[in-house]
């Protein structure tokens, strides 16, 4: 297994997202993004969602509104333990070279830190993680470009 540090950057090829910072939380099952102008839509009588990635005070943000299918509604525990109904989509991350496939759930996280955090679902099998780290996948990545 590799190891991963408290805190990373990662690619999110199909978000158009380079080297945007996460958060690695054991404490949470399923990743999340810090989203915005979430709606579901239903066109010749095929659902879809629009959705807008990051906040706008944030550096990387384009604005681009983005549109799945790949997508399901789906009960998550928020750091409350609160539950909520979110959309979650399919995408993928690309952490230590290689990409993985990756379940996002679609939230409001602008008083957060970290726009995306990353939980125990990609991890499990995968990455161990050492708090004592930082940036490991990126530094990895920076040196290999040399």
């Amino acid at each position: 297994m590799i190891i991963i540090g408290r805190a990373d950057k990662a690619d999110f090829p199909e978000l158009f997202l380079r080297d945007i910072s996460i958060k690695i939380d054991t404490g949470a099952y399923t990743s999340t993004i810090h989203s915005h102008d979430i709606r579901e839509e239903v066109v010749d009588g095929e659902k879809y969602i629009e959705f807008r990635v990051l906040d706008p005070d944030h550096p990387m943000y384009t604005g681009q509104l983005f549109r799945t299918k790949k997508y399901k509604r789906k009960e998550v525990r928020n750091s409350f333990g609160i539950s909520e109904l979110r959309f979650v989509v399919d995408t993928s991350i690309i952490l230590f070279g290689n990409e993985y496939p990756l379940e996002l759930s679609l939230s409001e996280r602008s008083d957060m830190r970290y726009p995306i955090l990353i939980g125990r679902k990609l991890l499990k099998k995968r990455f161990v993680v050492d708090p004592s780290k930082k940036d490991i996948s990126y530094k990895q990545k920076k040196k290999s470009k040399k």
